[in-house]
């Protein structure tokens, strides 16, 4: 069987380094909140090119204390409306309804899977805030056309980096497009700790002060709480392992780019519907590669019986959920054509060309 994903390969070249960083945190004695966490803070913040970066327990947690921090700026209160991509995994819409603020729907375009940005502006009220954006799969949004909405309505504009770490647009990195931006570091991401983690990355002094405290029981100074926060912080063995990792990120995110135009280049089958190969190379770190087919479970089966297992990123979209009920009598027809057709291939960066060239037969023969 071809793996979706081999994490055990993957990490495997890191072996010597992690195991000589995971040594030193333990010999250290210090857990949390030290050097180690210092360090890749630091990395990370000069890697994206923001002035800050904290690093939390998870990505989901990331986003919920930005929009918390706003709160306890006093530029957003309960109730006010958050713009938010439809077609997204739950998470990005779970840290809008966590803070007692509210999602609003906005259909993706068909073509890159991300947020229409021509559709933003009909759903702006005069009790929005903010726009989220989802660089989905790996690519970025078209930031320039939605940041020119915010300015122009005065919303503030937060990143769901989750899955786009390193992809690049206008010469800047995806954590620096925005006011702010969260990123999960869970294993399977491009770039993934062995667990949880997260960071926030702004070049706000006032949000980053902020969100220093609500990460860490909402303070500054140990007793002393300012805000009702959060016990929501990196720890320091996924901190050093993240610090390696980094290192290596850019490579890895080139040989997704490779393996994706290698699919892009060789899918030739008329049921199948691939995913745009964006002329900005850079602005795609592929960390899915999806793509449509209208009998999708069908070609999963046949894909699964010939020893490739596949993904289905995602197949409820959050209005459909039981968790939002609220929202279940929404029709979304771009959306909900997505979550039935989308079926994810194996990509990632130690697979072996042997394994690619199968897949792209058997799709072909399908």
């Amino acid at each position: 069987m071809i793996p979706f994903l081999d994490l055990q390969k993957i990490n495997f070249k890191y072996r010597a380094e992690i195991n000589q960083a995971t040594a030193r945190v333990v010999d250290s004695g210090w857990y949390i909140l030290g050097k180690e966490v210092e360090d890749f803070e630091t990395n990370f913040a000069n890697y994206c090119g923001t002035k800050y970066c904290f690093g939390v327990a998870n990505g989901l947690d990331a986003l919920i204390l930005i929009f918390r921090a706003y709160k306890e700026m006093g530029l957003m209160n309960d109730g006010d409306e958050v713009i938010v991509p439809a077609n997204t995994y739950i998470a990005s819409i779970l840290a809008i309804s966590a803070n007692n603020l509210a999602p609003v729907l906005v259909e993706p375009d068909i073509s890159t899977y991300n947020v229409n940005p021509d559709l933003i502006e009909k759903k702006i009220t005069h009790k929005t805030k903010a726009i989220l954006v989802v660089h989905l799969y790996g690519r970025v949004c078209e930031m320039e056309k939605i940041n020119k909405i915010a300015k122009k309505h005065n919303l503030k504009v937060i990143e769901d980096s989750a899955q786009a770490h390193g992809a690049i647009e206008n010469n800047k990195r995806v954590g620096n497009l925005s006011d702010a931006s969260g990123f999960s570091f869970y294993p399977g991401k491009n770039l993934g700790a062995l667990g949880d983690g997260g960071a926030i990355t702004t070049n706000n002094s006032e949000l980053a002060n902020v969100l220093n405290a609500l990460r860490n029981y909402g303070s500054h100074q140990k007793y002393q709480n300012i805000y009702k926060g959060f016990n929501s912080r990196l720890d320091e063995m996924q901190a050093t392992i993240l610090s390696i990792k980094l290192k290596y990120l850019d490579l890895q995110n080139q040989e997704r780019q490779k393996i994706a135009k290698f699919y892009c280049e060789n899918i030739k089958n008329n049921h199948i519907i691939l995913p745009n190969y964006p002329q900005n190379q850079q602005s795609c770190v592929w960390h899915l590669f999806v793509i449509r087919c209208k009998n999708r479970d069908a070609l999963q089966k046949y894909l699964h019986a010939n020893g490739v297992q596949t993904v289905i990123h995602y197949p409820i979209p959050p209005h459909k959920q039981g968790a939002y009920q609220e929202f279940n009598h929404l029709h979304l027809p771009i959306t909900e054509q997505i979550h039935q057709e989308v079926l994810s291939l194996p990509i990632y960066p130690c697979i072996i060309k042997n394994d690619i060239d199968k897949i792209v037969d058997l799709i072909n023969n399908y």
